[in-house]
């Protein structure tokens, strides 16, 4: 009996808390969607013209990085909605040093 209070006022305590840094989930936070990524030396940045094409490591068709404040947190791809562009999330990725079980 005493291990069911125990957890009743854990989870009391752990509601409280949730209460307190709700105002977080409010907070804008930037979003970017990456379609891809090189290295390029500085000369050829400065060439840069109308029509240069930039070759990028991904290949056509892979799927575009989600980042959340600087922090890689999703992949997915590109979607046509009505006459917008879009992002179809497919997987959510684990915090930076984890693994998915």
């Amino acid at each position: 009996m005493s291990s069911s209070l125990n957890l009743s006022s854990s989870s009391d305590a752990a509601e409280s808390r949730l209460e307190q840094v709700e105002w977080v989930l409010d907070v804008p936070c930037p979003v970017e969607f990456i379609l891809g990524s090189t290295t390029i030396k500085v000369y050829e940045c400065a060439a840069f013209a109308p029509d240069t094409v930039i070759r990028l490591r991904q290949a056509a068709g892979s799927d575009l990085e989600v980042r959340a404040g600087g922090i890689a947190v999703a992949t997915g791809e590109i979607v046509i909605v009505d006459e917008s562009v879009g992002l179809r999330v497919g997987k959510i990725l684990p915090p930076a040093g984890q693994e998915l079980a």
